[in-house]
C-alpha cells in the first residue's frame, strides 16, 4: 500500500479526536443524544479546521448500527464503509466541479429512493459556495422540506457567498482557528507516535506557520519528518521549510529601535542569503512590531498567541521603548513596505526604509513637552504664569519707552482713551504690574534671556506735513482718540459689463446652465428685471423651467448683489410661419450654429464658428 500522508492518517474518526472545536462538538453530540439533529447543517471556517471531518463523523453517528449515537463505534459495517469511502448511502460531492443545475437535478432524483443498507441517506457537499445561482434555486424546496430519510451537510470557506435563502434553511456552525497550545500538544503527540523528537523551538515555529490550521500543520510536519532524522532542531526546520528564524526578526527589530544601522543591514543581507521571499519577510517584521505594541499596552498580552520564551523576549524589548516610538516606527515601515510593490529595486527600497526608520528620533509626548515648558517659565519668573485667556493675550499699546518710568503710569484722563483702543477689555494683570512699576535692580541684573521683553511701541501713522528742522518726521504729536472714517470703495457690478464674469461664476456651479446662458443673443436690465433675449427657444428650454429660474435668480443675487427678476424674451412667431420657415437656409444655419455640440467644441478649443454651408453639395 502506498504511503498515507499525516493529513489523512491522523484525520479524526470520532468526536473525541477533534482538536479545538469543543463547543461545536458538544452541541452536535447533544443533538444526537436528544434526537434533535437538523435536516440541513452548514459548517463554515478557514481551511483545515475540521469542516469535512465533522460532517463525516456526523454521517457515521447517524447511520451507526448502535443507534444514532453521540459517538460512532467505528466497528460496525456502516462506520467502516464510511471510513473507507465505500458507503452507498453517503453521497459526497465537490461543489466546485458539480456546480450546475443538472447535477442538482440528478441529486434530487437520487434522494427520492430509500437508503440501501443504513437508516438514512447523507448528502455532503464540499465547497458549497461554488454552486451557481440556478443550482441554489433548484435546491431550495428540497432543502426546506427534504424526505425523512435524508440529511444534508454542507462545508464552505466563504460563508458570505452563499445566498441568504440557503442560510435560512440550514443550522450553521462556524468553526474557529485552532489555538496554538492545542495545536502544539496535538503535533507533539503525533511526533511521538512517529518516533520523532522535535525541539521546542522547532515545534513552535511549525505551530506559528500553521496559523490555526491543523491540515497545514500536518503537511509541514510531514515534510519535516521526511527531511530530518530521529531528532529535529530548529535550524533544520528553517532550512527545509524556507522560513526565517524568529530570532532574526527580533534582532532586526531591536537594531531598528536602537538606531543600529550596521546591524540592521547585516541582518537583511543574512536573510537574503537564505532565499527568503521578500513579501513574507516584511510581513514577519510588521507582525513583530505589532507584537511589541501589544506587549507595551497593558492588558493586551493575551491577544498574542506566542510561545512563552518568545513572548518574554518581546516584552523585555518593548519595555525599553515608549508606545509612541513603537507606533512611529511601525508607521514608517508600513509606508516603506507599501512602496516596495511599485519599486524596480525592492531591496534598495527596503534598505532606505530601514535607514529612514533608524534616523527618526524618539517621540516625546506633547504633554511632557508642555510640562517642561511650564517648569522653565515657572523657574524664570518665580511664580507660575496665569492661564492664558483671549483678553489677556492681546497686545497692550503703551507709550514710547523713551519716557522715564514715572511717565508710564496712566493719568485718570488718559485711562479711558487706552481702554477704548483695547476694545473695552482689560489687559493681562501681570503685564499691568510690569508696566506700572519702575524697573528694579534685580530685574536689570537678570540674564537677557530671562528678562521681561520691553513694552511694544504703538503703531502710529507718519504725519504728511509736519517735519522737524533736521528733515525728520515728527512723532511727538498726540494720538487721536478715534480714527477718522475710511471711505468705502465698494464695486458695483454691471450686468452688461460683467456678464462674462457671471458666466464663469455660474460655470463653477452648473456647467450646462453656463453654456445655455452663453447662447443668449442680448441682455438688458430694465426696472429690476433681467431680460434675456433668445432668437432660438430651444437654447433656453431647460432654463425656463420653474426650478432653474429660481436657481438663476439666486446666482444673480449672489453675484450682482441685486434683486433681479429673470425674464426670457423669445421671438413671436405663429405656427404657420414656423412651419414655412423650418426648412429655410437661414433657419438651418441658425440651428447648426446653436447646436450644443458645436458650442461645446468652440468653447473647448477656444474658437469661433466660421462659414456655415447648407447647400446640396455639402449634404
Amino acid at each position: 500500500m502506498s504511503y498515507l500522508v499525516l493529513a489523512r492518517k491522523a484525520r479524526p474518526q470520532t468526536f473525541d479526536e477533534v482538536v479545538g472545536q469543543r463547543a461545536i462538538v458538544k452541541t452536535l453530540q447533544n443533538s444526537l443524544r436528544r434526537n434533535r439533529v437538523a435536516h440541513a447543517i452548514l459548517f463554515s471556517g478557514v481551511r483545515g479546521v475540521g469542516k469535512t471531518t465533522l460532517a463525516r463523523i456526523m454521517a457515521k453517528a447517524l447511520t451507526c448500527t448502535q443507534g444514532p449515537a453521540d459517538n460512532p463505534c467505528n466497528e460496525c459495517e456502516s462506520c467502516r464503509a464510511i471510513t473507507n469511502g465505500s458507503a452507498l448511502d453517503l453521497t459526497e460531492i465537490d461543489g466546485a466541479s458539480n456546480r450546475g443545475i443538472q447535477e442538482i437535478r440528478e441529486l434530487k432524483e437520487k434522494i427520492r429512493f430509500l437508503p440501501v443498507s443504513g437508516t438514512f441517506r447523507i448528502i455532503i457537499i464540499d465547497e458549497v459556495h461554488m454552486l451557481t445561482t440556478e443550482a441554489f434555486n433548484a435546491l431550495l424546496k428540497t432543502l426546506e422540506e427534504p424526505p425523512e430519510h435524508v440529511y444534508f451537510m454542507f462545508a464552505t470557506t466563504e460563508l458570505h457567498k452563499i445566498p441568504i435563502t440557503i442560510l435560512s434553511r440550514c443550522q450553521r456552525y462556524e468553526l474557529k482557528r485552532i489555538p496554538a497550545p492545542e495545536l502544539r500538544d496535538h503535533f507533539q503527540r503525533l511526533a511521538g507516535s512517529e518516533g520523532v523528537e522535535l525541539a521546542p523551538a522547532a515545534l513552535d515555529l511549525i505551530v506559528r506557520e500553521a496559523e490555526g490550521s491543523v491540515r497545514d500543520g500536518l503537511s509541514l510536519l510531514d515534510q519535516v519528518f521526511s527531511y530530518g532524522e530521529q531528532s529535529i532542531s530548529v535550524e533544520e526546520v528553517v532550512d527545509v521549510l524556507g522560513l526565517v528564524n524568529h530570532e532574526i526578526i527580533t534582532r532586526l527589530a531591536r537594531s531598528l529601535l536602537n538606531r543600529d544601522a550596521a546591524e540592521a543591514l547585516k541582518t537583511l543581507d543574512e536573510t537574503y542569503s537564505f532565499g527568503m521571499d521578500l513579501k513574507r519577510f516584511t510581513s514577519e517584521l510588521l507582525d513583530c512590531f505589532r507584537s511589541l505594541i501589544l506587549c507595551n499596552i497593558k492588558g493586551c498580552t493575551p491577544l498574542l498567541d506566542l510561545p512563552d520564551g518568545e513572548l518574554a523576549t518581546l516584552q523585555a524589548l518593548a519595555a525599553e521603548h515608549s508606545l509612541p516610538t513603537l507606533h512611529q516606527k511601525l508607521n514608517l515601515l508600513m509606508q516603506g513596505i507599501e512602496n516596495i510593490r511599485y519599486s524596480s529595486q525592492p531591496r534598495l527600497t527596503l534598505e532606505t526604509t530601514f535607514l529612514k526608520t533608524i534616523e527618526a528620533d524618539n517621540v516625546v509626548p506633547v504633554t511632557e513637552l508642555l510640562g517642561q515648558m511650564d517648569k522653565i517659565l515657572t523657574g524664570a519668573s518665580g511664580s507660575p504664569l496665569p492661564p492664558a485667556t483671549p483678553d489677556s493675550t492681546r497686545k497692550k499699546k503703551d507709550k514710547p519707552a523713551t519716557q522715564p518710568p514715572e511717565s508710564k503710569k496712566q493719568t485718570p484722563s488718559t485711562a479711558p482713551v487706552h481702554q477704548e483702543k483695547q476694545g473695552g477689555t482689560q489687559s493681562c494683570p501681570r503685564h499691568q504690574e510690569l508696566t506700572a512699576s519702575p524697573v528694579s535692580e534685580t530685574t536689570t541684573s537678570q540674564p537677557p534671556s530671562l528678562r521681561e521683553p520691553p513694552p511694544i511701541k504703538p503703531y502710529r501713522e507718519r504725519p504728511s506735513k509736519d517735519h522737524s528742522r533736521h528733515g525728520q518726521e515728527s512723532y511727538d504729536q498726540p494720538i487721536p482718540e478715534t480714527l477718522p472714517p475710511q471711505p468705502s470703495h465698494s464695486h458695483k457690478r454691471n450686468v452688461r459689463r460683467d456678464w462674462s464674469l457671471f458666466i464663469d461664476y455660474v460655470r463653477d456651479r452648473s456647467m450646462w446652465m453656463a453654456q445655455d446662458l452663453q447662447r443668449v443673443d442680448s441682455i438688458k436690465e430694465v426696472d429690476h428685471e433681467l431680460r434675456l433675449h433668445y432668437s432660438d427657444p430651444n437654447n433656453c428650454a431647460l432654463l425656463r423651467t420653474k426650478e432653474n429660474i429660481k436657481l438663476i435668480t439666486e446666482f444673480t443675487l449672489d453675484f450682482f448683489q441685486k434683486e433681479l427678476t429673470i425674464r426670457f424674451i423669445l421671438p413671436q412667431q405663429d405656427q404657420d410661419s414656423e412651419q414655412d420657415d423650418s426648412d429655410s437656409p437661414k433657419k438651418q444655419r441658425q440651428q447648426l450654429s446653436s447646436d450644443p455640440l458645436v458650442q461645446m467644441t468652440t468653447e473647448i478649443f477656444n474658437g469661433q464658428v466660421g462659414d456655415i454651408r447648407v447647400g446640396p453639395r455639402f449634404r
